[in-house]
Formats: structure tokens, sequence, C-alpha cells
């Protein structure tokens, strides 16, 4: 595998050229790429951000940055990150580090100016890989770009020592896998795992949330999923997940990937739960989902029994719940596409100026109204006042 970046797009953003002279304007080489720009540009993917480690203490680092007319925010500074706001999406910028200390979910660190002290506190050899900014050589301390090439997720040092450090790497080791990984798996990182399943007990739950919702969300969890049941990880995590929920896990993604839509990590969520709106309810405030979430999860839940005819499905429900109830009941969505929810064209006032006094029995027309509306296809505003007549007639 290459000991260069190949070139990509952002290895030529000027905002990007401007930031390393700022910091580096003596060529010194103080500063490189790291982590997942290295990994997925090496890849060929699109790496979703930028991030950068650097020598230079954050003082320094905001010092210079001032200087250059960059703007910089302290996001982390206590563990030595400050964040580029640069034209093109920004950067986050950390002093190399080395832990002191651990408790399975929080590292004591101090600054060092060794590039070996931060790679070897890194998870997985794939994402202790740097670049330098102007030559783009890429430097690796752990068989990084050897394991990139085998697919081989793999922890640096020793797997249990590295989990104890934060229990949370049990995770990130299976959405790496999900991603990146081949079978057959790493066994010592397994057989860790395995031991120490437990720890992900004392995880904060926005941390296991976090984690679990990005894994869904790739391509094809569902093998990741059934292998983190197999090593006890999954009851740690998600308790209320069993085999009907795995199989309806592996389901929904071949049935997402026959109707061409995306990849949706709450949907595959709630495929793992029962078909239970209090139990998805427990599950989202437990995960500390957002209240937009937890109601979608609650109504994705509801979907016992549900079958029929997708536009008035999503009429009732709005376009995004209406899609996953039918996904996740193995039914088409191709009607939705492109299709715009009309709004019923009748209102209250139309039947009081029918001779209707205004009450339950103008609420109880516009329903039957509004249903054969629903049956008949979302006809026109003609056909709306026909089924009025209709209804008044049947009084």
């Amino acid at each position: 595998m290459t000991d260069r970046l190949p070139s990509a797009p952002w290895t030529s953003r000027e905002d990007l050229a401007t930031l390393v002279a700022a910091l580096d304007s003596q060529a010194e080489g103080n500063s490189r790429w790291v982590g997942g720009v290295v990994r997925d540009t090496i890849l060929g993917l699109s790496p979703k951000d930028v991030d950068m480690a650097t020598t230079l203490l954050p003082e320094e680092t905001m010092a210079r940055l001032e200087a250059a007319g960059i703007r910089s925010i302290p996001t982390g500074i206590a563990h030595g990150t400050v964040t580029a706001v640069l034209s093109e999406g920004s950067v986050e910028i950390t002093t190399l580090r080395r832990d002191v200390s651990t408790d399975g979910r929080h590292a004591t660190v101090a600054f060092s100016t060794r590039w070996q002290d931060d790679a070897a506190r890194r998870d997985f050899t794939i994402n202790a890989l740097y670049a330098d900014p102007r030559t783009l050589e890429v430097f690796d301390y752990h068989s990084g770009l050897s394991d990139l090439a085998a697919r081989r997720v793999r922890f640096i040092g020793d797997a249990r020592e590295r989990i104890r450090e934060d229990y949370l790497r049990i995770l990130r080791y299976f959405r790496f896998q999900a991603r990146f990984g081949s079978e057959p798996a790493d066994a010592e990182a397994e057989a860790a795992i395995q031991e120490l399943a437990a720890g992900l007990k004392g995880l904060s739950r926005e941390r296991v949330g976090w984690e679990l919702m990005n894994l869904l969300s790739l391509p094809d969890p569902a093998p990741t999923i059934a292998r983190m049941s197999e090593l006890g990880v999954l009851e740690q995590v998600l308790p209320e997940s069993g085999a009907d929920g795995r199989a309806a896990l592996s389901a929904l993604v071949a049935h997402e990937i026959a109707e061409g839509t995306a990849p949706d990590g709450l949907r595959r969520l709630a495929a793992l739960l029962p078909a239970s709106p209090a139990m998805a309810e427990q599950v989202a405030a437990r995960l500390r989902l957002s209240t937009s979430q937890r109601k979608r999860l609650a109504t994705a839940a509801a979907r016992e029994g549900v079958a029929g005819e997708a536009r008035a499905l999503a009429y009732r429900l709005g376009a995004v719940a209406a899609r996953d109830r039918l996904l996740l009941t193995n039914q088409a969505i191709a009607e939705l596409d492109g299709w715009e929810c009309p709004v019923f064209p009748l209102k209250g006032g139309a039947i009081v100026a029918r001779g209707i006094m205004a009450g339950p029995e103008v609420a109880r027309l516009l329903r039957a109204v509004e249903q054969r509306w629903i049956e008949e296809g979302f006809p026109d505003e003609i056909r709306v006042g026909e089924l009025l007549d209709a209804e008044l007639a049947g009084r």
C-alpha cells in the first residue's frame, strides 16, 4: 500500500494550504494530517472531516492562527484541541498527547512532542496514520497500512488494555469492522471484547447511543450486529433486541436495497426492537435520543398490522413515518417518490353554509368525507363536493 497520500480534492484546498503555512511557516514539520482523513484518502473514499495533529501547544496554535488572520475556537483546549474556522470547512488541530491515566471512560493526558506517543494512545492501527501536509508522505507507527490493505481492524498494543482505557472502544471496533473489516475478524480483539463486554454498562448513554446509531447507519450492519450478539455485546447496549430483531434488521437492509432507499440508523434501530411503541419510548429515553427521534421511533414501532396504500399512510403519518412503516413491513415505497402530500380542500365553514349547525355533526361529516377522499386517491375539489353531497343525502 502507498506510503504517500494519493491526490484528492481536499489535498488541493487553498484554505488548508493557508493553515499549514500559518502553523508551519518554516517547514519544521510540526503539523500533520491524522486519522480518518488519511485512512479514507488512502482507500479512495471522501473523508468526512479533516483533522490535524501538531507538536505545538494549544496556546501557540491559537497565536499562530490569529497572526495569520484565521479564526480559532478553543473547542477542547484542556485536551489540546483547537478548531480552525476555514472557508471550506473547519479543521480540528490537536496537540500530540500521551495517556497518563484512564478509568474506562475518560483519560488524563499530558502533551508530548513525540509522534510515537500520540500514535500509541490511539485505538486502532488504521487510525494511527499521519501524513505530511506538504509532501503527503504517510507515517505509520503500528503497521496500519498493512492492516488497511488486509481490511483488518486491530487494536494498537494489547487489546484488553486498550479496551479498559475506554470501553467505548468496543463499539468503535464494531463500527470500524462493519465499515472496513473483513473476515475472519481479529481473534485477539474479539476475545478481549467478549471478556470485557460488561464494562459497557458504565458508559454514558449518549456515547452508546451515538456509536450505535452510527453503526446502524452503515450500508449493511446486520452481520456485525449478529456478531455483537454472539460475543455478548448487544445485550449490554440493547437488551430489548433478540433473534427476531436481528432477522428483521437483515430483512430491512435487503428491502432498503431493493427499494433503492438510503440507509437510516433510526429505522434500523426500530427493526431491532419489538413492535411496541412503549418499549421504543423507553429505549429512546435511555439512549438520550432527541424528541423528534423518540417520536419517530415510537411511530415506527406501531407497525403491527400495517398494510395498504402508501400515499394514504403518508397522508396520515407524514412521508418519513410512512416510509419507515412500509419498509419495516416489506412494502413498496415507489408511490411516494416525488409525491407531494395534498391538503384536504374541505373546511367546516363549507358544511355550515349547507345548513349544518356548527358542532359535532360538522366534525363527523369532515371525517367521513376526508376518509372517502383518501380512499379514492385524493381527488379534486369538485369530487370532494360530490362526496359531501352524498354524505349529506345519507344523513
